[in-house]
């Protein structure tokens, strides 16, 4: 399959798994918010310009990266749709994890995760429509597809904005609450959504694995453009070792089940987009698996040459 077929393909779960998705997502927002918790904005007094630094190019830096390229590559229409979208997701917590094996500063991982979530509730909506209108080919695919942004913007920020503030609330005036719901919410979200995502991967399987000659590439390259924005931006602000690696992680890796509920429940689930996503899916774990080998293997021989 070409990235021509691939912009005209919509892939369509049905009603009643698009609607879990959507409370599934809003489930896994209301969790995140449960466990927010002042300190892990601490870092904004601690290490100022690291955080700052690591926000903005998560927020800005990574999307204008990806505009970039997808005017150098010039992809198809859905599948740079597709690369815009996950560039203005925010980081997950698998970020926190890999920031963990990697031995990286895993406080620094922690509030960039917490101030990305929560930030994705009013700028990922904003950001998705911003960055695909600089671009031509997303911009006219959007047309094409009778997109209204008023209904996306406000539906998206009620599926994020709203579960969102009502965790804070429940944080703050019901914190013995919040800590037992959150860990079971987190997880039985979380669960959902992989397994409805999995299900549509595999129904369209054909699609996702004859277009892996067009998706990988791109993947890669973007994922590869992503880890060296976030190494990058660590060099910049003279962080260590450690802060280094955490905005490594926090800048290359991205919630791509929130990319693919975006894009099934708001944006006509388009092939490239969703095979793009899905895509990215499997490969930051692999990427994010060797990125921690690497930095491990580094110490390793840090620690022989001492």
């Amino acid at each position: 399959m070409d990235s021509s077929a691939l912009d005209t393909f919509h892939i369509e779960l049905g009603g009643p798994s698009e609607i879990a998705m959507a409370v599934s997502l809003a489930m896994m927002m209301f969790a995140v918010a449960l466990g927010l918790r002042v300190e892990h904005f601490s870092f904004f007094k601690k290490q100022p310009r690291h955080y700052l630094a690591g926000v903005l190019a998560q927020i800005i830096g990574l999307p204008l990266l990806t505009l970039a390229l997808v005017m150098t590559l010039k992809p198809g229409a859905s599948l740079a749709l597709g690369m815009i979208l996950f560039a203005c997701c925010p980081g997950g917590n698998t970020s926190n994890l890999l920031a963990l094996f990697g031995r990286a500063n895993t406080a620094l991982s922690v509030s960039m995760t917490a101030t990305s979530s929560l930030a994705a509730a009013f700028i990922t909506p904003i950001s998705i429509v911003f960055w695909c209108s600089l671009y031509a080919p997303t911009r006219a695919l959007l047309t094409q597809i009778d997109f209204d942004v008023v209904s996306f913007l406000f539906q998206t920020l009620l599926i994020l904005a709203l579960p969102i503030c009502a965790g804070m609330l429940m944080a703050r005036y019901a914190p013995k609450v919040a800590r037992v719901l959150q860990k079971p919410l987190a997880i039985l979200s979380g669960v959902i959504l992989m397994l409805i995502i999995v299900v549509g991967i595999y129904a369209y399987r054909d699609i996702f694995f004859g277009a892996g000659h067009i998706l990988f590439p791109l993947v890669i390259i973007h994922n590869a453009l992503a880890f060296g924005m976030g190494y990058l931006t660590g060099v910049l602000t003279r962080a260590d070792i450690p802060t280094r690696r955490a905005l490594t992680f926090e800048i290359g890796i991205q919630n791509s089940g929130l990319g693919m509920v975006i894009l099934i429940t708001q944006l006509s689930g388009l092939g490239g987009a969703a095979a793009i996503t899905g895509a990215w899916g499997i490969w930051h774990l692999i990427a994010g698996g060797t990125m921690v080998a690497t930095f491990r293997l580094a110490d390793r021989r840090h620690v022989h040459a001492l």
